[in-house]
């Protein structure tokens, strides 16, 4: 009995041991399962996040990351500290400053984290933050629940184009939306240094800065597409419900160079409604003057007559001083509301860039609560300085002018023309536009200098033109004012004006030049009494390098020479001529402007003269008329005009003679010289002959990723010199070859375009050009080289999820794109590893593509369901010869339930 008491009671202590011992093995399990699910709750909760940052001194920047995140999540409360790389090979953690829910929006809280870096020099930088990870549920984004967040903004340090603040976003990156209702976001980009700012759609990044595997831009029944002018996101329009992210980055210009960008990474939810958005009503773009009032009214209705409101921001509102408002703001109602836009502007407002003031509209529904924006960008422009004048001194003239009345003005810029022009600036119009037919001639780079002798830099002004100028302020971003008024001045005609270095108009055939010259009517007798002569200096060429005394003429009055000693026909140049005035009693008084005759030349070509001159002469030129004299006839006719310095006359007979000149048509701009100036050329003759080669070839080339062949198509663009052409020679050059080879030659098509197709390729990839040969042996230059690189055909990329379950319908692994193509066309080899989530080797394979069964390699059985890992290292055959690329990512394996 005593021996059976104790068998029992170790029977039951054994029990009650292995029952507790069944408990702690129990709730360790649960242990494990909470502590993971409060880890994935840690790491799921990024909304939308962006990096902005402002110039503090010198290489010193500071930096803030905002982020919106789940309020639901308990991942915020351990995240005190966020990580960011600075771009330089060094990171940082920077403290939170900003932690609460956000008012009315249900789930979401609003972070924001500063802190400040100092860069080692100039230079691109790349600041990034990963945080993981991304919501669950995001529809455009596959596992998003397992994706971190990356964003990135880019710091471009450069002395010589200055400091750069980034673009501010102003309007949160969190909205709403409807299924089927057009959709419309505008970041309200604001930039403080007054830069250029253009938008661009882009993929989401995730884990190490990549594009997420799988993202899509959202789906749409029209289409989605970012403004790259405005920064609107117009969504036309969104087909399913559900959460979905998209990213855009705003850069940032300055006088043609980029300084800077930022990403911002967003959120948009949509859901089920059945209103329509509201709409706005309001002025398009605009201009003020600095220092005036701009008002106007905005109005918003809801088109079934709800409850609305209206409000506005952008740059006017973000001024330190006089920032613009609205009355009411905002503005609420049913129906339809208004609001009205007031900005008492000033000189510190002028920049080069209009500012945005953006107008939202939100209607009030229980469901959801749709937007409309409207957009208007007011350019705030500087008074023109005022009172210009301008007076005529000695050999220039001289220029004065009131300060402009906005102190922040940097420079002055004075603008010169020929001749009065009645150009007044339209109210938007800066500056002193190309068409107006001025040009820049100084800068004068402080706003306390208030005159300018134009001398022509030291050269001397023209008698006998009437020049015109105009003024403008200029600012620190390269913004000008309105144009000062129009002052013109004329130099004193107290020197000779030489209207005429012409071949003898009597006698072409002469070659004799007729000089002619305007004499002086404003001389100042008492200061240089006479008795006076004229002496006359030739040079041969347009370059004043060597210039002879030819003839003295005695008195004011006589002013023709005939320069009987040369012969413009027989010489292969121009001949430039002076005029001095001089006193026999005082000497040298002053001289002409130098003036040149006209040399023209001729170039024969097959059936064609091509025609040219030359000539320098202070007067301005505004017509040709070319004459010409053909082989059977006797004298010249007319055959054409131009107001350029070039003629093609074609349609002639190669080895017969033309001969030829021209007549050309000038005037000075004041009153008292006859107009107008008509001086003739050297005759000239030539025979034209076919030396010309046909024109230049064009070409492109279409490539073929399936048969690995590329098309090229080639012609000629539609010309005369194209007409005797015969046949086209092809030039191939592999890749990561120096050398191109001719591989073959087609017959040329008369008007049409020529094929060649370039097969047996080891890849498509390549450089193309052709020249072309005409009847008689010339050869054109080559066509503009053409080259298919890699990313001809479509990118290497491995899908996330196949389905090897025998259907016949994506059983295979096989790489995006390639379901009809050929990887081969490409991509040279692959190393790819693929394993699961211990690191055990499920599947190797160097062939491109691919064709994994979902077996493991080692037993060939069936891998199960669920996600496996690869690393891929693809080889690619580029223009530079065989480069490797890697991949990593992850592949689902589904087969349960799929038949």
């Amino acid at each position: 009995m005593v021996l059976l008491f104790f068998v029992v009671l170790i029977f039951n202590i054994f029990k009650i041991f292995f029952t507790l011992l069944r408990s702690v093995k129990r709730i360790i399990i649960i242990l494990i399962l909470v502590i993971a699910a409060n880890f994935h709750a840690l790491a799921t909760h990024q909304r939308a996040a962006e990096i902005t940052y402002v110039h503090m001194s010198g290489l010193t920047y500071e930096f803030t990351i905002t982020m919106y995140t789940l309020t639901s999540s308990i991942a915020d409360d351990y995240r005190d500290k966020m990580p960011i790389f600075w771009g330089d090979e060094t990171g940082d953690e920077l403290n939170r400053i900003y932690f609460e829910p956000i008012p009315d929006v249900y789930d979401m809280t609003l972070n924001i984290y500063k802190g400040q870096h100092t860069f080692p020099g100039p230079g691109s930088y790349k600041i990034t933050v990963e945080d993981p990870n991304r919501n669950s549920g995001v529809i455009n984004i596959p596992h998003s629940i397992d994706v971190p967040m990356f964003i990135e903004s880019e710091l471009i340090i450069n002395p010589f184009i200055g400091n750069n603040n980034s673009v501010q976003l102003l309007n949160p990156p969190i909205d709403l939306g409807c299924v089927g209702k057009l959709f419309i976001h505008n970041p309200a980009a604001y930039d403080v240094d007054g830069d250029s700012l253009s938008y661009k759609l882009v993929i989401c990044k995730g884990a190490g800065g990549y594009d997420i595997p799988g993202y899509s831009y959202p789906m749409a029944t029209d289409t989605f597409k970012m403004d790259s002018f405005t920064g609107d996101i117009i969504w036309e329009n969104p087909i399913v419900q559900g959460e979905y992210n998209i990213a855009f980055v705003v850069e940032e210009w300055r006088a043609g160079f980029k300084v800077g960008s930022v990403r911002r990474d967003m959120q948009v939810i949509i859901s089920s409604c059945n209103h329509e958005p509201p709409e706005i009503i309001a002025i398009d773009d605009t201009c003020v003057l600095a220092g005036d009032y701009l008002q106007f009214d905005v109005e918003a209705y809801d088109p079934e007559g709800g409850y609305l409101s209206l409000e506005a921001f952008g740059g006017p509102f973000e001024q330190s001083q006089n920032a613009a408002f609205i009355i009411p703001d905002p503005a609420y109602g049913n129906d339809t509301i208004s609001t009205t836009f007031h900005w008492p502007t000033l000189c510190t407002h002028v920049r080069n860039e209009p500012y945005s003031a953006i107008f939202k509209a939100t209607d009030d529904n229980n469901n959801i609560n749709l937007v409309n924006f409207k957009t208007v960008h007011i350019k705030v422009i500087a008074p023109e300085p005022e009172n210009l004048f301008a007076e005529a001194s000695g050999n220039g003239i001289n220029l004065s002018w009131e300060k402009s009345i906005c102190e922040n003005a940097i420079a002055y810029k004075i603008y010169r023309r020929h001749d009065e022009s009645g150009w007044e600036h339209s109210y938007c119009e800066t500056g002193v536009p190309p068409y107006t037919g001025f040009k820049l001639i100084k800068e004068i780079n402080s706003i306390n200098t208030l005159t300018y002798r134009d001398d022509n830099y030291g050269n001397g002004l023209a008698h006998g033109i009437k020049y015109c100028y105009r003024v403008t302020a200029s600012f620190y971003d390269k913004g000008e004012s309105y144009a000062s008024n129009e002052s013109c001045a004329s130099l004193k005609r107290d020197v000779p004006i030489i209207t005429h270095v012409s071949n003898d108009s009597l006698d072409l055939n002469s070659g004799h030049v007729e000089l002619i010259w305007a004499k002086p009517i404003e001389l100042d007798m008492d200061q240089y009494p006479g008795p006076y002569k004229y002496v006359i200096y030739r040079n041969n060429g347009l370059n004043w390098g060597n210039p002879i005394k030819i003839a003295e003429k005695d008195g004011l009055n006589d002013t023709i020479f005939y320069d009987t000693e040369v012969n413009l026909n027989e010489n292969q140049n121009s001949y430039t001529y002076l005029v001095d005035l001089e006193s026999t009693s005082i000497g040298y008084i002053g001289s002409s402007q130098r003036a040149s005759s006209i040399y023209l030349n001729t170039l024969p070509r097959d059936k064609e003269i091509f025609l040219s001159w030359s000539v320098q002469v202070p007067w301005e030129n505004y017509k040709v008329v070319i004459f010409r004299k053909d082989p059977s006839e006797t004298v010249f006719d007319s055959i054409g005009i131009t107001d350029q310095l070039f003629y093609r006359d074609k349609g002639l007979e190669n080895d017969e003679e033309y001969c030829y000149y021209i007549k050309i048509f000038g005037k000075y701009s004041i009153s008292g010289i006859i107009k107008p100036l008509i001086n003739f050329s050297q005759i000239n003759c030539e025979k034209p002959n076919d030396n010309v080669p046909p024109c230049k070839p064009e070409i492109n080339v279409y490539t073929d990723c399936e048969q690995i062949s590329n098309e090229i198509r080639m012609w000629l663009p539609y010309d005369s010199c194209s007409y005797d052409a015969m046949r086209y020679f092809i030039y191939y050059k592999p890749p990561g070859s120096l050398e191109e080879m001719l591989i073959d030659s087609v017959d040329y098509v008369i008007n049409d375009t020529a094929y060649y197709l370039h097969t047996n390729l080891e890849s498509i990839v390549g450089c193309y050009s052709v020249t072309v040969r005409d009847t008689v042996g010339n050869i054109s230059e080559h066509s503009n080289i053409k080259c298919v690189d890699y990313d001809a055909c479509p990118i290497y990329e491995i899908p996330n999820v196949f389905t090897p379950n025998g259907d016949g319908f994506n059983d295979l692994l096989i790489p995006l794109g390639y379901a009809n193509g050929n990887p081969k066309a490409n991509v040279d080899r692959i190393d790819l590893t693929i394993f699961n989530r211990w690191g055990k080797i499920m599947f190797t394979t160097d062939n491109p593509l691919i064709e994994w069964d979902g077996k493991n390699q080692n037993n060939n059985q069936d891998c199960v369901d669920g996600v496996y890992f690869y690393t891929c290292g693809v080889y690619f055959v580029t223009l530079e010869g065989i480069q490797n690329f890697s991949l990593k990512g992850s592949v689902t394996i589904i087969r349960g339930g799929v038949k």
